[in-house]
């Protein structure tokens, strides 16, 4: 059977949607020889900047010399962009055999993300990782991630997203994410909300957790020559500089040093050096990712696809095109179980043209009627294009040389214009 009809199976499997508890991969990683207990983990969990945080300590870690594995979700173009070891994809050969290995014993309810979560156990253990970053799913208590025992835990900023399995307020879904945190462990958080914040400190308190706060305990400030000033309680790094665009990069920068620092006590410092180096050559594509088109036309690709993406994408927006005269447009593609209002209110200060999309996903919310929303939020000027492909080529017809393009609301709208660019099939999927 070939490689690509396995990965189709393993996709189908996705049709078994999201099943809390832990049993099913707590048994399927007993199967397989519990690959998960042959490194050291680090969990990262949150609601926005999970992956370019990870992206970012697992590169410093690269750079400190330790063989590190990253496992992310969603991915954008390639299945195998999940699974990486010191920032390098799983060779295909391999991706393949470990699909077949764990399809062929699979049991019938094992969904498509615990039958992932795996696959990143096995290849990390395989290719003898010293220390893997692991980013959750959507959730933390629940998430099949969680069965990986970690001395360190990564929160980023929580906001609401997946209401309709973590619950209706940030509060509620605070308690489900910070719940991976194991007693007794380590915890870095970014700054929260009051309430959230609430939450974190109280089962930090209750678990024998030693809390790491933003703020509290380290800052990432701005210097006057535009570089980075890191400081905590145990030290101080000049002259940080990021290679990801965007405001918010600065506070995923911060607290991945944090983790990072967090990590000695646990046999793996990680030098100044590796902590400069692996922020100035972190990529992470698909979040503020700049790309020159034909025409001089610049797009723009950003996976905002919440309220909070949403307002962070245009605070960074403004701070990248301040004094600037020339045109932005946006190029929109939402889910349906996205919180739309709460999306377009920042996006309504920052374009006054839209060109909405149909994703080529089951559940993407279709483009006219995303459109009638673009409209009904005080957008002046809206036009639904149908599929990405067709909202990438009517958008370019209209733009002028120095105009932006800025493509957001959704990582599958990110995905499928990568692909599209780059001429390859998108084999992007949810989970």
């Amino acid at each position: 059977m070939s490689g690509a009809t396995r990965l189709a199976e393993l996709f189908g499997r996705r049709r078994f949607t999201i099943k809390p508890g832990l049993e099913r991969i707590h048994a399927l990683l007993e199967r397989h020889g519990n690959p998960e207990q042959r490194f050291t983990a680090v969990h990262v969990v949150g609601t926005n900047g999970k992956g370019s945080t990870a992206a970012m300590l697992a590169t410093m870690l690269t750079q400190a010399g330790y063989t590190t594995g990253l496992f992310t979700s969603p991915h954008l173009i390639s299945y195998a962009e999940r699974f990486q070891v010191n920032n390098a994809l799983i060779p295909a050969d391999k991706l393949e055999r470990l699909t077949s290995l764990l399809l062929d014993s699979a049991a019938p309810e094992e969904t498509f993300f615990e039958l992932t979560t795996a696959l990143a156990c096995l290849w990390f253990a395989a290719s003898q990782v010293q220390i893997a970053v692991l980013e959750a799913g959507m959730g933390g208590r629940s998430d099949a991630t969680s069965a990986v025992p970690a001395p360190l835990t990564v929160v980023t900023p929580i906001g609401l997203d997946h209401c309709q399995w973590l619950g209706n307020s940030t509060a509620a879904i605070a308690a489900e994410k910070i719940a991976i945190a194991a007693p007794g462990s380590c915890v870095v958080s970014a700054r929260q909300e009051s309430d959230v914040q609430q939450v974190i400190s109280d089962y930090c308190l209750n678990h024998q957790c030693r809390l790491v706060l933003q703020d509290q305990d380290f800052t990432l400030a701005a210097n006057t020559n535009g570089s980075l000033h890191y400081s905590s309680i145990g030290s101080s790094l000049p002259q940080v500089r990021l290679n990801l665009n965007g405001q918010y990069q600065i506070d995923n920068a911060a607290i991945a040093l944090a983790a990072a620092e967090q990590l000695a006590a646990i046999g793996f410092p990680v030098p100044p050096a590796a902590l400069l180096n692996g922020l100035a050559t972190t990529r992470w594509p698909g979040r503020m990712e700049l790309i020159p088109l034909d025409g001089g036309i610049n797009l723009l690709l950003d996976g905002a696809h919440n309220p909070a993406g949403a307002e962070a994408l245009c605070q960074s927006l403004a701070a990248m095109t301040a004094g600037a005269t020339s045109r932005k447009l946006l190029l929109l593609g939402v889910m349906e179980d996205k919180e739309l209002s709460g999306i377009l209110k920042p996006l309504t200060k920052q374009f006054d043209q839209v060109m909405t999309v149909t994703l080529n996903q089951d559940r993407s919310l279709p483009a006219a009627q995303l459109a009638a929303a673009c409209r009904a939020a005080g957008f002046p000027c809206v036009e639904a294009a149908g599929t990405t492909a067709e909202g990438l080529q009517r958008a370019r017809a209209i733009m002028q040389p120095g105009d932006l393009l800025v493509a957001a609301g959704s990582l599958f709208l990110v995905a499928e214009l990568k692909a599209l660019l780059a001429e390859v099939p998108c084999e992007a999927v949810r989970g």
